[in-house]
């Protein structure tokens, strides 16, 4: 972990009931699941995405179709990451044409993921529409992007950093406030 650990923002049960609260909005905005896709932004935008998908299958009893995206290429930083980046798979197995895109990732901070995967998601097809959920909003933006879903927002420091841990990748399903290290 990056940092001592300031505080506990959310722990498991928070993070269900913030999801479960995202998953009611996403049916309620899009007036039920027609056309309504989910896609997670790796790395933890994935799981939560999968346990929205899971929580609208409870509550509908319709299995969104799910996928998985990848925006390595398409940050604005990618020279400043690493000589060889990592690319990982993007998995999108259906047409986006026409579908309300669920964007799913963990923390919004400076919007350049967000735009990232919103260049990603467009070169996949033209959508109806594109969403943005979040489990936290930690503001600091760069770009004039906002979420439509939303499980916390957190006014943070830029001193500080938002450590979301999800039990499929961490072991653990929480969320920490941690002070940047010098």
């Amino acid at each position: 972990m990056e940092g001592n650990v300031k505080s506990t923002i959310m722990d498991a049960d928070g993070v269900r009931r913030a999801l479960t609260r995202i998953a009611h909005e996403i049916i309620e905005k899009n007036k039920g699941t027609q056309d309504v896709v989910l896609i997670g932004i790796r790395r933890r935008g994935v799981p939560l995405a999968e346990r929205i998908q899971n929580k609208i299958e409870e509550f509908e009893g319709v299995k969104l179709p799910l996928g998985i995206l990848d925006i390595t290429l398409y940050r604005d930083d990618l020279t400043t990451i690493d000589v060889q980046p990592v690319v990982h798979e993007t998995k999108v197995p259906f047409s986006v044409h026409g579908k309300n895109v669920v964007l799913v990732d963990d923390v919004l901070y400076t919007g350049r993921t967000a735009r990232a995967a919103l260049d990603a998601t467009m070169d996949l097809g033209r959508p109806q529409r594109i969403q943005l959920a979040v489990l936290i909003d930690r503001g600091h933006r760069e770009l004039p992007i906002r979420a439509d879903y939303v499980g916390k927002n957190l006014p943070t420091s830029s001193k500080e950093v938002v450590s979301v841990r999800v039990q499929e990748i961490d072991g653990a399903d929480d969320v920490l406030l941690l002070e940047k290290p010098e």
